[in-house]
């Protein structure tokens, strides 16, 4: 329920009397929001952003114009440390195994994350074995990249997982040899001067259009067969993609960093 602050307009009417007439305003006590009328158009309106075109299962998509482009046609590998890995005039970038992983220079916390992928054709598929990548948050927080069309392996383990935590809610990988689409929301952790958590990392991920990830919250750092926990660390950090000994290609990389989030009033 809104909170009314009444303000008290007096008029006489007449010998006789007076009248009370209540003024109504739609501001709020502060709490931790702005203190915008409901529909104020003095609020700023939004920024206009030409959005990219959407990649395809044949081919890769362009980014939105606000957007940082990490991997894109004439981009090189200028945005990465590690630059063993190939690239092509396209903008297609591809494992170099046993090349090492690769980071990004810049630093990121919050972000909505694109990046599309794509398993060789020829490739065979063994579980965590001959199609394997990742994505790792901060250099810590991984949502798994394996060809899993078809794939038996751990559920936690399949592509659009949070690997070791959360199985994708559905299945929607492409086959081997067709581009794949991620399309993530990460938030980072949060913790106090202490190193106590405050608020866990969380994770949405649309894989090719379809949501597998709502909004999860990640346990923890990720870890190989054990359970992940928190440990403290700085807000931000790279984003990593994984030399897993496969030759995965990758195309049209791009990262949008949030604002911290404010209630609307």
């Amino acid at each position: 329920m809104p909170v009314i602050r009444p303000s008290l307009l007096v008029a006489s009417l007449g010998i006789t009397g007076f009248a009370v007439a209540l003024a109504f305003t739609d501001a709020r006590p502060g709490t931790g929001g702005d203190d915008w009328k409901v529909h104020d158009m003095d609020r700023p309106q939004p920024a206009m952003v030409a959005p990219g075109v959407p990649g395809t299962a044949t081919t890769p998509g362009t980014a939105p114009s606000d957007a940082i482009v990490l991997l894109g046609k004439g981009s090189g590998l200028d945005a990465w440390r590690n630059g063993k890995w190939d690239v092509d005039a396209e903008g297609v970038m591809t494992v170099v195994p046993g090349s090492g992983d690769n980071h990004t220079r810049q630093s990121f916390g919050d972000c909505q994350f694109h990046l599309e992928w794509k398993v060789p054709a020829d490739r065979e598929c063994d579980g965590q074995k001959g199609c394997n990548s990742g994505i790792f948050f901060l250099d810590r927080y991984e949502v798994q990249i394996v060809g899993s069309n078809p794939n038996q392996t751990f559920p936690d383990g399949q592509a659009g997982s949070l690997f070791g935590q959360y199985p994708p809610m559905v299945n929607p990988c492409r086959p081997n040899g067709e581009w794949n689409t991620f399309d993530i929301v990460f938030t980072a952790p949060r913790f106090d001067g202490e190193g106590n958590l405050v608020r866990p990392a969380n994770t949405t991920l649309l894989f090719n259009g379809v949501l597998v990830l709502d909004h999860a919250e990640n346990m923890g750092i990720t870890v190989f067969g054990s359970r992940a926990k928190y440990s403290p660390h700085e807000p931000t950090g790279p984003i990593r993609i994984q030399d897993h000994g496969d030759p995965l290609e990758f195309a049209n990389i791009w990262v949008r960093p949030l604002p911290e989030r404010r209630r609307a009033w």
